[in-house]
């Protein structure tokens, strides 16, 4: 039979250290109900200083407390193995009146023949435990658990910030809020195992007390020992074990203290020491001076004194030296580098780069961007571009925001590819009072246009924003016209926003859930870039596509018999009918629909000719004029009666029709038969007649 080797027995423990680590705790837990030989009491009582020391300098060589996150447990475990181990040695101390080699080479060590001075050595240790470090460490743990909680809002704002200003990724702005959820959780978590080491410190206290009295008591009428031979075992072995808890204890105290009070740090605790006592050569010079000066006091070590002045000295002199020269170093590097970047060209690379969309605002409206004077406008993109995905399907990338001295100091411009597409003015510390009804207002502002809908509106201040909401008035701050007027604009030029990075993106998510739909349409039947075409006509007529699943389905079906974008475009349509009469129904599941009459529908079905931009009607100016003039009359006519109709025509002519429109009646959807589902009742409210 072959034995495991070496190597084996450590991987099958790496491989179940969770397992061996349940029952190393079970095993603590057991040592308080089973009594154990002095041997073992040794060998436990050394592990338990060498995990108090390994501890202590594993606090010392960490960066950031996150480094030992598992420490407010490990706090909880050791103070249980030190009071097993406590209980134990108690069991030893008055059963046997002898608790191994460790314990009484402690006590003999510290008593040192006066059992007053090693009672009061052993009881100032316990105090500096208990009292300074215990107390010290479990306040600062306390408080920075509330100062973590209390900063957390405003962290997790400044990380929105840069995730919207593009400094960030999505996965690095991730990464930061599980970070700082943990550092909140450990300095709670610490807040609270601090009270482990102030109750272990005070158990040691009872147990002491215990071992004295109840050791003179079993000594002397069990053992039979006079007064001063039971004095002196017993108040030897109690202070060996009070001493060999309290090292281990005081060890990780100190640790605890360590950790907690340590800010993040690229060095570990003695690299910080040594470096940033070092940084201030006068402060030591200063202090070698002052050194000095008391050394020439008759009364005190003259020699010593001296000698550690002229260390400080010394070390003050050749921390300057090596300053200035690192100076001089910096400064030649400096100028080496000044040099080589007017000898190389300028690199032009960066001026290639288009943000897909930004915003530019002038100086006035930069305090709409900062926290601290109570701006939220960066907050507010966030929503725009969750309410992007949530309602068209669509991915925006982070908005920038740019400030522009050569703007107005109150406007503000929209680009898409660096290009402006719509601009607006806001006036901060000002609320827009808008109009809906068009009826005249006595309000007491400066008269204004809405940049988004164009309605009637005033800019009032804080005293007449209540009169304007008590006239009827929609009254919104500026954050809110800007973010309104944006979410407009990326709803109109969606289809420009989704470039085939996007789709791919969007495609991989779906492949997460749906991989089949995918994999049998990439990239057999369709390319990337005809998809991302297909898509882009939806949200051309404002048809939401977070229901990917479905129209990639449709198109892997489509694709089949006509890869033309036109025909897929018209395939997806009818697969999201649902969606699209959901859309221009009113909730009593009416659908009003403004209708061609037969003749005309045919002329123009007759007129579609293929161009390399996809079908367009092809009529002669004056019919297509009078086409437009009688639909633009039928619209407004409709509106009148209170209505918002569609432009309901066969599936032929849909899509030409609403190339044609798309340019002079814009808001007029134009819907088909097949797009329009059953239970919906459809209701004419005109009729464009020919002449």
């Amino acid at each position: 039979m072959q034995l495991p080797s070496s190597i084996d027995v450590k991987n099958n423990l790496k491989r179940h250290n969770d397992v061996v680590i349940a029952g190393l705790i079970i095993g603590i837990i057991l040592l308080i109900i089973i009594p154990l030989g002095p041997t073992a009491l040794d060998i436990l009582l050394t592990i338990s200083i060498t995990l108090g020391l390994v501890i202590l300098l594993i606090t010392m060589f960490t960066t950031e407390p996150l480094q030992f996150s598992i420490f407010p447990s490990l706090l909880l475990v050791t103070t249980l193995y030190r009071l097993a181990l406590n209980i134990s040695s108690t069991r030893l101390i008055l059963g046997e009146a002898s608790a191994g080699k460790i314990i009484q080479a402690f006590g003999e060590f510290v008593v040192g023949g006066s059992y007053v001075v090693g009672a009061v050595v052993f009881i100032i240790i316990t105090v500096i435990q208990f009292v300074v470090i215990t107390n010290g460490a479990g306040r600062v743990a306390e408080v920075t658990a509330r100062f973590t909680l209390d900063a957390m809002p405003g962290k997790q704002m400044s990380i929105d910030a840069d995730l919207n200003s593009g400094l960030i990724t999505e996965d690095e702005a991730r990464y930061r809020r599980e970070r700082l959820q943990r550092e909140a959780d450990f300095f709670g978590a610490m807040d609270g195992a601090s009270k482990f080491v102030k109750g272990d410190a005070i158990a040691g206290l009872v147990i002491i007390c215990i071992n004295i009295i109840g050791g003179l008591v079993i000594g002397m009428a069990q053992h039979g020992m006079p007064l001063s031979e039971a004095l002196v075992t017993y108040t030897t072995l109690t202070i060996g074990d009070g001493l060999v808890s309290q090292v281990p204890a005081l060890l990780i105290s100190t640790a605890s203290g360590i950790l907690i009070t340590r800010a993040a740090s690229e060095n570990s605790f003695g690299k910080d020491i040594s470096k940033q006592f070092l940084n201030f050569p006068k402060v030591i010079a200063l202090a070698a001076v002052i050194i000095f000066i008391i050394g020439l006091v008759p009364a005190m070590p003259n020699f010593l004194f001296m000698t550690l002045a002229a260390g400080l000295g010394y070390t003050s002199y050749a921390l300057h030296k090596e300053n200035m020269q690192k100076e001089m170093e910096k400064r030649e590097k400096e100028a080496q580098k000044a040099q080589e970047q007017r000898r190389q060209p300028e690199n032009v690379l960066n001026y290639f780069q288009v943000d897909p969309l930004e915003v530019e605002i002038g100086y006035n409206l930069i305090s709409l961007t900062d926290e601290s004077q109570g701006g939220d406008l960066l907050q507010r993109l966030a929503a725009v571009r969750r309410q992007c995905a949530s309602e068209l399907g669509i991915l925006v990338r982070p908005i920038r925001i740019r400030d522009n001295m050569q703007l107005q100091h109150n406007q503000y411009v929209i680009k898409i590819r660096g290009v402006a597409v719509a601009e607006g003015e806001l006036m901060p510390s000002h609320y827009l009072a808008m109009d809906p009804l068009g009826q005249a207002s006595d309000i007491n502002g400066i008269e204004t246009t809405e940049p988004t809908f164009n309605l009637p509106a005033w800019w009032v201040d804080e005293n007449e924003r209540e009169k304007a909401e008590l006239n009827g008035m929609t009254v919104v701050d500026c954050s809110t016209v800007l973010v309104t007027h944006l979410t407009e604009v990326i709803k109109s030029h969606a289809d420009e926003l989704l470039g085939r990075q996007e789709v791919k993106e969007l495609i991989d998510v779906v492949k997460e859930n749906s991989p089949a739909v995918v994999e049998e349409l990439l990239p057999d039947l369709m390319a990337l870039g005809e998809i991302q075409k297909v898509l882009q006509n939806l949200l051309r007529e404002g048809v939401p596509i977070k229901d990917l699943v479905t129209i990639l389905e449709a198109l892997a079906d489509g694709a089949r018999m006509n890869k033309d974008p036109d025909f897929l475009t018209d395939h997806a349509r009818q697969a999201l009918a649902r969606t699209i009469t959901q859309m221009y129904a009113a909730p009593d599941k009416k659908l009003q629909v403004i209708t061609l009459h037969p003749h005309l529908e045919q002329k123009v079905a007759d007129s579609i000719q293929q161009t390399q931009l996809g079908q367009y009607p092809v009529l002669e100016p004056s019919e297509a004029n009078a086409l437009l003039d009688k639909l633009q009359k039928a619209v407004e006519s409709a509106n009148m009666k209170g209505f918002n109709p569609v432009l309901l025509c066969s599936p032929r002519v849909r899509l030409p029709l609403r190339r044609l429109l798309e340019r002079y009646i814009p808001k007029l959807p134009v819907l088909s038969l097949n797009e329009i589902t059953s239970g919906v009742e459809v209701e004419a409210v005109g009729t464009v007649n020919p002449d």
